[in-house]
């Protein structure tokens, strides 16, 4: 049982990005398109945090002298993903303006009838 709870966060981040893939390769709706991208880019933001945590290690701050540079974790895989998340917000907003702009044009955000709409 203890297996499960050391891997559980790698399970949920694959699930994650295995949900998001699901949803861009069966939905039609560009906002949910957009939603599964958003899936896919949390799955690996919740990925790289786990792949820069070492159990028994504590935060790279170094308050006190207390504190030895041994025993802390990689700050290089934080900083990463605070800027991935806000990478992933700047791209979420940009689709999502985008897809305001595709209905005011079409009228519609199915992807199937927008892509049946060429000349």
């Amino acid at each position: 049982m203890s297996l499960i709870y050391n891997w559980m966060y790698y399970i949920a981040s694959g699930g994650l990005i295995l949900i998001g893939m699901y949803i861009i390769l069966v939905k039609t709706n560009l906002i949910k398109i957009i939603i599964g991208l958003n899936f896919i880019d949390t799955g690996v933001n919740i990925l790289l945090v786990c792949i820069g945590y070492v159990k028994g290690r504590t935060a790279p701050i170094f308050s006190t002298s207390r504190i030895n540079p041994t025993n802390v974790v990689d700050p290089v895989p934080q900083a990463l993903v605070l800027t991935a998340i806000v990478i992933g917000v700047a791209v979420l907003a940009l689709a999502l303006s985008i897809a305001i702009k595709v209905y005011e044009h079409n009228k519609t955000l199915n992807v199937t009838k927008i892509r049946g709409l060429k000349w």
